[in-house]
């Protein structure tokens, strides 16, 4: 499978975000939760196309959480900044390098 299928299913599949738990290793060279995509991170966004607040991770979730303060939120600017991403990702960009299911 190429590497754009792969994204492509990715992204296909987190439109449909449900309950979620990707799957992926924990890059050394990545940084912490911060709202920035950066190398070694799969992203979630709040809006299609890349848009809106971002979530962040290195590590596989297996329960993203439905209510603050016990959920994982989006943390960078823009829509959708500080609600719970379950039922709430629209896109996603996969800069781990590893292959990333989302389950839902």
């Amino acid at each position: 499978m190429s590497t754009l299928s792969k994204i492509l299913t990715a992204t296909t599949a987190a439109v449909a975000l449900g309950g979620a738990a990707a799957a992926l290793a924990s890059p050394a060279s990545a940084a912490a939760r911060n709202g920035v995509c950066e190398s070694g991170e799969f992203c979630y966004y709040y809006n299609s196309n890349n848009a809106g607040s971002v979530s962040d991770f290195t590590g596989s979730i297996a329960n993203y959480g439905t209510e603050q303060p016990s959920c994982y939120d989006f943390k960078g600017p823009g829509n959708g900044k500080g609600q719970c991403i379950k039922n709430e990702a629209a896109s996603v960009w996969n800069r781990s390098g590893k292959t990333v299911r989302v389950y839902y």
